[in-house]
Formats: C-alpha cells, sequence, structure tokens
C-alpha cells in the first residue's frame, strides 16, 4: 500500500474497463483522482460506451478506499473540454503528478467505413495528445506519463492475418503505432525535466471493448453471427502464453508501477502486458 501516496492522477476512459480499473488501484495505493470519460455512445463503433451511471460506479469504487475523486463528462477530442476538467480537477486536489491516457475505441466493422477510421484516429491518437498536452501545464519534476499502447500495434500485419482489416480495424493498429512513437519521442524532450512517459501495451484484455460483437465478428470472420463462446478459443492466437485474455487488473499493476517512485529512472519504454503476444511474432533483436 502507498506506492503512489499523496500523488494526483489524471485519468482518461475512466467509467469502465482499463480505466476503471486504474483509477482503484492507484486509489488504493494512495493517489487522488481526476476521472473523465465521454459516458456516451459514438455512432461507428459498434458496442455500448460507458454511461454517466459507469462513471459514477467509478466515484463509488474511488471513495471506498478512502481517496478523494473529480470526475468530468469530457470528450479526448475536444482539447478545450479535456482542460477545463484537468483545470477544475487540479483546482480542488491542489496538484498533478499521474496522467493516464487510458481513453480509446476500437472501431471494426464501422460504418461508414472512412468515419470509422476518423473516429478513432481522433479518439485514440489526438485524444491521446490532448489528455497529455492539457496536462503539462501542471507536471513537474517527478511526474509519470502513462498512455495505452496494443499489442496489436506491434505485429507485423505485412506478415498475419489480423484481426479487423477494415479501415475502422486498421485506424486502431495505427492509431496506437503513432501514439507509441509520439510518446517515445515526449519521454526524450521531457528527461531533462526529470518528466517520465512510457507507453503500457496490453494484449487482449477482459473489458466490454474484447466481449463485443464486431470483436467476435473480427476473429471468427468465417461466421455470420459468432457469440462469446465461438470467438474466445480464437482470442488465444494473440498470446504465446496458454491465455485468451489479460484482466484490466493485470494492466493496472504495470500502470502503478510506472507510477510510482519504483519506476523513478524509467522512460521511453514500451511495457508489454501481453502473455508473450510479442514474442510469438518476432525473433529477438536489440
Amino acid at each position: 500500500m502507498g506506492r503512489v501516496e499523496g500523488k494526483v492522477a489524471f485519468i482518461t476512459g475512466a467509467a469502465r474497463g482499463q480505466g476503471r480499473s486504474h483509477a482503484v488501484r492507484l486509489a488504493e495505493e494512495g493517489a487522488d483522482i481526476i476521472a473523465v470519460d465521454l459516458c456516451e455512445d459514438i455512432a461507428t463503433v459498434g458496442y455500448a460506451l460507458a454511461t454517466p451511471e459507469d462513471l459514477e460506479e467509478t466515484a463509488n469504487l474511488v471513495a471506498k478506499t478512502g481517496r478523494r475523486i473529480v470526475t468530468a463528462k469530457a470528450d479526448v477530442r475536444i482539447a478545450s473540454e479535456l482542460q477545463k476538467a484537468v483545470d477544475d480537477g487540479v483546482r480542488e486536489l491542489g496538484k498533478l503528478d499521474i496522467v493516464v491516457a487510458q481513453a480509446g475505441i476500437a472501431g471494426m466493422k464501422g460504418e461508414p467505413q472512412l468515419q470509422a477510421w476518423t473516429d478513432v484516429i481522433n479518439t485514440n491518437l489526438i485524444g491521446t495528445i490532448n489528455a497529455i498536452h492539457v496536462s503539462l501545464p501542471h507536471l513537474t519534476e517527478g511526474a509519470s506519463i502513462i498512455a495505452t499502447g496494443s499489442t496489436a500495434s506491434l505485429i507485423d500485419i505485412s506478415k498475419v492475418d489480423q484481426p479487423g482489416k477494415d479501415p475502422g480495424g486498421m485506424a486502431y493498429v495505427h492509431s496506437k503505432r503513432a501514439l507509441t512513437a509520439y510518446v517515445y519521442e515526449l519521454g526524450r524532450q521531457l528527461a531533462p525535466r526529470g518528466i517520465r512517459a512510457n507507453v503500457v501495451h496490453p494484449t487482449n484484455c477482459n473489458t466490454p471493448m474484447l466481449q463485443s460483437e464486431p470483436m467476435y465478428r473480427s476473429f471468427r470472420p468465417d461466421l455470420e453471427h459468432p457469440t462469446r463462446a465461438d470467438a474466445e478459443p480464437v482470442f488465444a492466437v494473440q498470446q504465446a502464453m496458454p491465455i485468451r485474455y489479460v484482466e484490466p487488473e493485470d494492466i493496472s499493476n504495470a500502470i502503478v508501477y510506472l507510477a510510482s517512485e519504483e519506476a523513478r529512472y524509467v522512460t521511453g519504454t514500451q511495457l508489454r502486458v501481453d502473455g508473450g503476444g510479442y514474442l510469438k511474432w518476432y525473433d529477438y533483436h536489440i
């Protein structure tokens, strides 16, 4: 307990899934939380997104740890909305030490296809940049920035049959690749200021994004209406270890480490929590 005691963390996509898990784990370790989420659906995304009630439940779970939380409904695609959320949160909680740019969507099978591409890029890439940029003026030496990438962004899609090769699906891959390059260079620029920036790359994670009809169809294109039972055995193709997915808490443990003083000299890393997924596709190289 207490690995981030007294720190304040700003988390996007905090209403459910990985974002909620990160908020609760950081609070359990002593952090106060600024939590934001869109809390409404996006037309090109083929599964329901979080609701205001989901964000309220995150707040309740954080409060049960004894830590403070400030919540806001905000669209990561709109920098001004995030700016207000962060400024209001810092005004109430006093400072900002940790940024977790978690918000993301998967747009495979989305229609119209080019709008699905745009929505995913604007959420996953531009939304990550927006979350970090509005936070930078509040960050000082010792701060930690963590973005959520994806093992999917590390796979050589020219050599494997990547699920979801339509525009919305490929936008997910390329948005995560681009944000990874951005955070890597950001880490270089911020290192002299004592501010760290890293990316965590989950494999399949047991959240509503994975457990969704569009994802089932991407993994089982041979079936017209695949179910969870149809798709889950195929999820294992992504990992070298004999697992189908990881849990949000597995990613949260990596987040806590990178946010804590234990990782005070760790910056510019690509931390994979992927059950050996990267190992499955690549030979060793430095």
